[in-house]
């Protein structure tokens, strides 16, 4: 962490210290929730919360009054953000609710006419609050929370069932961080609204909006600060709650900015330097899954774009559309799987199918193979593409279909770079993964 971020956090934190792809470190709710005997404590807090409120609003604009640095403002643009944060405030008995950073541009993922959005969220610091909070911060009883607010939009003309696992991730972080629901009103909560109660039912042309806790102890609220990032999942509707392979669309991310807590403190002390996202260094790039869940950076070595070659495949339209070479530099969490590479370039080649058969192909099943200079090979790898068993291409259609390689960037750019890389896609499959194209494959010429 850097000197100025360093003066940062002690400006920010003069009256206390901040807080700073697996099932088994989510936690469960009921584990987050306070013992049984200290919990109807707990609610009566919450219930006398909205007097207390219109105190605690008053001594926070009392004391910034006094000093605008103080740590004790709650001020925010959201007015919705202000009454929570002060709930939040006043439930866990905090000494100090503090908004280090907020964000209320929308970012959106659409899934075939389902559409979720993070419509804002503000990271908030919670000083020396109460020790029946302190589980789902590390036992700890200073921290943060990234408090978001979703929406979950059915513009499709059939209704379908979102389940809101909606869980974070911070490079470097030893778990997966989800929804608190101890510590703001349960009743607007998304997690409420879509539950096991209503089997997450979002009927044709409904949409639903909820609100989200990340609880962050103090220890990793300081590493997520220097990862700089954070990414939230977007799961995908089903038509059918207990049939995953009715999902729609594809899963996508969004992602939670915590370096401007120390870009803000760079422009008011007049440096010149800029913060850029992983979002925004991958824009542009083919949507395999480095560049869809922020899996880390990439920078474009070489592309084509518009080849069009195409080959038959029985009744399926092969058709090449393009390719891009990128130098890929993963971030904390994925580091560990490519520890065994000496840099890593990732080949990304997209391909359009032209389904004329009277099967549906499954994209998961879809496999190839890469040849390069006729002396070394290696097969697609799946993980990067992600496809889900229920993502085909229906009997009639087009759809696009990526495929992705992983090359060790030392070999790259001393032997493989300018010689020829050739591809054999195929055979195609249908969503049954039963071979339809005979054991066809189509052959392609990259350069």
């Amino acid at each position: 962490m850097n000197k100025k971020l360093m003066l940062l956090l002690g400006a920010m934190l003069s009256i206390f210290v901040i807080t700073g792809c697996g099932m088994g470190n989510k936690e469960a709710s009921k584990d987050e929730k306070p013992a049984a005997s200290e919990e109807s404590k707990s609610e009566d807090k919450a219930a006398a919360s909205e007097d207390n409120t219109a105190d605690t609003t008053t001594e926070a604009d009392t004391e910034s009054s006094a000093d605008q640095s103080s740590t004790t403002s709650t001020s925010s643009d959201n007015d919705t953000f202000n009454e929570l944060i002060d709930y939040m405030k006043t439930t866990t008995e905090a000494a100090d609710a503090t908004v280090f950073y907020e964000n209320l541009e929308p970012q959106t993922h659409d899934m075939d006419g389902v559409t979720a959005s993070l419509d804002a969220y503000s990271i908030v610091g919670l000083n020396d609050f109460h020790t029946d909070y302190s589980i789902p911060f590390n036992d700890e009883t200073n921290g943060g929370v990234v408090l978001a607010q979703f929406t979950i939009t059915n513009d499709t003309d059939q209704d379908v069932h979102y389940m809101p696992s909606m869980y974070m991730s911070i490079p470097g972080a030893p778990k997966q961080y989800n929804n608190y629901r101890n510590i703001l009103p349960e009743e607007d909560q998304l997690p409420t609204k879509l539950s096991p109660d209503n089997e997450f039912l979002l009927k044709a042309g409904e949409s639903v909006t909820g609100t989200y806790t990340y609880p962050i102890g103090e220890s990793h609220l300081y590493g997520a600060i220097a990862a700089g990032e954070g990414t939230i999942e977007v799961p995908t509707a089903q038509t059918d709650p207990d049939d995953i392979k009715t999902a729609i669309g594809r899963k996508g991310s969004f992602s939670i900015d915590f370096s401007s807590i120390g870009a803000e403190e760079t422009e008011t002390t007049g440096s010149e330097s800029e913060t850029t996202s992983s979002t925004d260094i991958n824009e542009g790039f083919y949507e395999d899954s480095a560049t869809l869940e922020n899996m880390g950076d990439k920078k474009m070595l070489d592309q084509k774009e518009g080849i069009g070659e195409s080959q038959q495949l029985g009744d399926t339209t092969v058709t090449l559309e393009g390719y891009q070479f990128t130098e890929f530099t993963p971030n904390m969490e994925q580091a560990p799987r490519f520890e065994d590479f000496n840099g890593v370039v990732l080949l990304t080649v997209k391909y359009t199918l032209d389904n004329q058969t009277d099967d549906n192909i499954g994209l998961s099943g879809l496999g190839s193979t890469l040849t390069v200079d006729d002396s070394w090979w290696q097969l697609n790898e799946g993980m990067l593409t992600n496809y889900r068993v229920s993502e085909i291409i229906k009997s009639g259609e087009s759809g696009e279909l990526l495929q992705v390689y992983v090359l060790d960037k030392e070999e790259y750019d001393k032997l493989w770079k300018d010689k020829s890389f050739e591809i054999e896609l195929g055979p195609i499959r249908n969503e049954d993964a039963e071979d339809i194209s005979k054991g066809k494959e189509a052959v392609f010429q990259l350069k």
